[in-house]
C-alpha cells in the first residue's frame, strides 16, 4: 500500500482504525473504499453508510467534506477519513454547498488504486469517482443531482437568483453540470436506487437500468417507544432545506390554530420557518434536537406530516418506527413507505388548501390507526434487510467477471 502521504486530501479522521489484514489475492480485491458525497450532518444518507461500516469495520471512507463534530457518536468516525482540497476552503463546513462548482473536479482527484471494491453513495457527486478497469465501482443514488435534473426550475426560483444576472450564471454552471453528471453516471459498474421513484430518474436522465434497494431505518426491538396514548400534537422531523416544503407545512397549520405543530431539524431554512413562526402560538420551531429528543417526539405525536415529493424519505418511516401515522404528499417515496388507510394518508397537491384538507381526513379515521401495526410496516425497511442485500451485491460483483475490469465474454458473431 503506497503511504498515506501520497494520498490526495487535506484533512483525516483517524480513530481505533484496525489496518485490514490480507490472506490472499481474492482478499486483496475485496479491500472496499466508501465515498460520499460530504459527512456535514448524520440523515439517512450516512444511516447508509453506518450499515456499511458495521459490514466492514475496516473500510476507508472518501468524501468532499467533513464535520467531525457530528460524528463523534457515529461509527463513521471510527474509519479512516479522507477529504478532498475543498475541505480547505474558506467556511468549507459550513457554506460548502457555494462550492458546488468545484467538486466534480475534486472528487475525480481521489487516488482509489488501492481498492478492489468502490463503494459510492450518490445524491450529486459521488459516482464521479475514478476507478480503474480492475476494480469494481457500485453505486447507491439517492438521486440523480436534484438541482441539474428534477429540481432545476424550483432551484431557479429560489429568491437569492432573482438578479438575471445570478440567473444566467446559475443556468450556465448546471448546463455544464447535466453534461458532465451523466457522463459521471456512465462510470460505476452497477447502480443501485435508494426507491422505485429515484430508479425511473435514473432511467430517465441517465438511460441506466438499476435495482431498488430500500435504505435502512432503524426501528426498535422491544417496542418501548410505541405510545399507546397519543400527545396533541402533529410534528416534522428533518433536514430544513427548501424542497422538503416545511415553510407549506407552517403556512397550512397558521390557519389552524387550534391544531400544533412541532418542528425540529436544522438546515438553511431554520431561520426562515422561525420568522414565519413569530406570532403563531400553535407552532413551535425547535432547531436541533437530539435521539432522545427525536424519539419522544415522534413516538408520542398524533402524526407525522411530510409535504415534500422525496426520493425515498427516511423520516416517515422513522415515524412509523414508534407507530406514528403520515399525512403525506401523495408524490415519490411516500408512496412505497406509507400504506394509505392503515399507516397513513395522502393528499393531492403541494398546496395549503390539499394538506389542510388531508389533516381533516386524517382525523376522520384517526382512531383507526394501530400503533403496532404501523411499526410491523416499518420493520420491512429495517437495517438488517438493507445490509443483508446490500452484501449479497458487493459479493456477487467481486466474484462476477463483467463487474470491474474483466469484460464479459462477447456472444456476437464474428
Amino acid at each position: 500500500m503506497r503511504s498515506s502521504s501520497m494520498r490526495w486530501g487535506t484533512h483525516r479522521h483517524l480513530k481505533n482504525h484496525r489496518p485490514v489484514v490480507r490472506q490472499g489475492e481474492d482478499d486483496s480485491f475485496m479491500k472496499l473504499a466508501i465515498i460520499q458525497d460530504w459527512l456535514t450532518s448524520l440523515g439517512g444518507a450516512e444511516k447508509c453508510i453506518e450499515a456499511l461500516c458495521e459490514l466492514w469495520p475496516d473500510a476507508d471512507i472518501y468524501t468532499l467534506i467533513y464535520r467531525p463534530d457530528r460524528f463523534r457518536d457515529s461509527l463513521i468516525s471510527h474509519h479512516r477519513i479522507t477529504t478532498s482540497f475543498a475541505q480547505r476552503l474558506p467556511w468549507s463546513t459550513t457554506k460548502f454547498r457555494h462550492y458546488f462548482a468545484l467538486y466534480p473536479y475534486a472528487i475525480e482527484q481521489f487516488d482509489l488504486r488501492d481498492y478492489g471494491i468502490v463503494v459510492s453513495f450518490s445524491a450529486a457527486f459521488a459516482h464521479g469517482v475514478l476507478t480503474d478497469p480492475d476494480q469494481a465501482h457500485i453505486c447507491y443514488k439517492h438521486t440523480p443531482m436534484r438541482y441539474a435534473w428534477s429540481g432545476y426550475q424550483e432551484y431557479l426560483a429560489d429568491p437569492q437568483l432573482r438578479r438575471l444576472s445570478k440567473r444566467l450564471v446559475a443556468k450556465l454552471i448546471l448546463h455544464r453540470m447535466r453534461r458532465w453528471d451523466y457522463a459521471a453516471a456512465q462510470r460505476p459498474d452497477i447502480m443501485l436506487a435508494n426507491s422505485e421513484e429515484v430508479r425511473r430518474r435514473i432511467w430517465k436522465y441517465y438511460r441506466r437500468e438499476s435495482q431498488v434497494v430500500h435504505p435502512p431505518v432503524d426501528v426498535p426491538g422491544d417496542g418501548t417507544h410505541v405510545d399507546q396514548t397519543r400527545h396533541d400534537y402533529f410534528v416534522n422531523i428533518g433536514r430544513l432545506v427548501p424542497y422538503k416544503r416545511v415553510d407549506l407545512i407552517v403556512q397550512a397549520f397558521a390557519q389552524v390554530p387550534e391544531r400544533h405543530l412541532v418542528v425540529a431539524g436544522s438546515g438553511p431554512e431554520l431561520n426562515r420557518l422561525k420568522e414565519m413562526a413569530k406570532g403563531l402560538s400553535n407552532v413551535d420551531i425547535l432547531g436541533f434536537v437530539d435521539e432522545s429528543q427525536k424519539i419522544e417526539l415522534l413516538a408520542r405525536a398524533r402524526a407525522f406530516v411530510f409535504a415534500a415529493h422525496e426520493d425515498f424519505g427516511i423520516a416517515p418511516v422513522e415515524a412509523q418506527a414508534y407507530g406514528t401515522p403520515i399525512i403525506a404528499y401523495g408524490r415519490g417515496g411516500a408512496l412505497e413507505t406509507v400504506v394509505e388507510g392503515q399507516t397513513g394518508v395522502f393528499f393531492e397537491k403541494q398546496t395549503v388548501e390539499s394538506l389542510l384538507q388531508g389533516i381533516r381526513v386524517f382525523e376522520q379515521m384517526e382512531h383507526a390507526f394501530d400503533p403496532n401495526a404501523i411499526r410491523s410496516h416499518a420493520r420491512t425497511f429495517g437495517k438488517e434487510i438493507f445490509q443483508r442485500r446490500f452484501k449479497t451485491v458487493v459479493e456477487e460483483c467481486a466474484n462476477r467477471q463483467e463487474c470491474g475490469v474483466r469484460p464479459p465474454v462477447s456472444h456476437g458473431r464474428l
